[in-house]
């Protein structure tokens, strides 16, 4: 499954919002070091109930649209 993002770092709280066929994610971290896309990793694999393993960023890795991979077995 393949899913095109917005992420918004540094927000109050992690959620996950749908406005209209966009996904909007909001994380506590901030968008340095890469801290923010590991955050993202996590919360998408509690919020889908897959391993961490199974997400994968593949395109927008310093941006804040992305495009992310999720395997399910």
């Amino acid at each position: 499954m393949k899913l095109d993002l917005k992420v918004i770092p540094s927000a109050k709280r992690n959620a996950l919002k749908e406005k209209s066929g966009s996904i909007k994610i909001y994380l506590t971290s901030p968008a340095q070091d890469g801290r923010a896309n590991k955050a993202l990793i996590e919360f998408l694999a509690d919020h889908f109930k897959v391993a961490k393993s199974q997400i994968e960023i593949t395109k927008g890795l310093r941006s804040c649209h992305k495009t992310v991979s999720i395997l399910k077995i």
